[in-house]
């Protein structure tokens, strides 16, 4: 799975720079996944893990690609939004907000009804130069910064993210 998102996210940079159009990395983790795996089981992590991936697959077009990192981690890509960067982060922003309420549904695991709830970080991506590893790295620190937040949110990277994480790590 990781490798063929690799092979389609560096596609997705060659045809970003050729076209102007902008994509995004949707980086998403499962809020207190842990915690169900605890509590009811793996067989039940699973159950969720399946069903989470069938609603992102309804959220995203056919030519979007979403897959699964490990654990509870999954990354959606979104290719040929607009050259607008403002417009291209609308188009991202709509999509969060209908993974989000898409993920917060309740899940039926066998007997149980589950609420589950995502944190999802946002790099864009067209502003060329951007290797597939920094996209990466920026979607899960926006990521992080969803979970700091509260979790159940989704944020867009930004470079005073990395600038304050830069600070933090240099005076360790």
């Amino acid at each position: 799975n990781r490798r063929l998102l690799l092979d389609r996210l560096n596609h997705a940079l060659v045809m970003s720079a050729r076209t102007n159009k902008r994509g995004a990395l949707l980086f998403l983790d499962l809020d207190h996944f842990k915690m169900l795996n605890d509590t009811l089981g793996h067989d039940m992590g699973d159950l969720l893990l399946k069903q989470v991936a069938e609603r992102l697959l309804a959220c995203v077009r056919d030519s979007d690609t979403v897959a699964r990192l490990g654990g509870d981690e999954f990354v959606v890509m979104l290719e040929d939004l607009s050259e607008d960067h403002a417009k291209a982060a609308a188009q991202v922003e709509k999509i969060g907000t209908q993974i989000t309420a898409s993920l917060n549904r309740p899940y039926q695991l066998d007997a149980y009804e589950y609420h589950s709830t995502p944190s999802i970080g946002i790099a864009m991506f067209g502003d060329h130069g951007k290797s597939h590893e920094e996209l990466l790295k920026h979607a899960d620190i926006a990521m992080y910064q969803a979970k700091k937040a509260g979790r159940n949110a989704v944020r867009l990277f930004d470079f005073q993210m990395q600038e304050v994480l830069n600070e933090r790590t240099s005076n360790k």
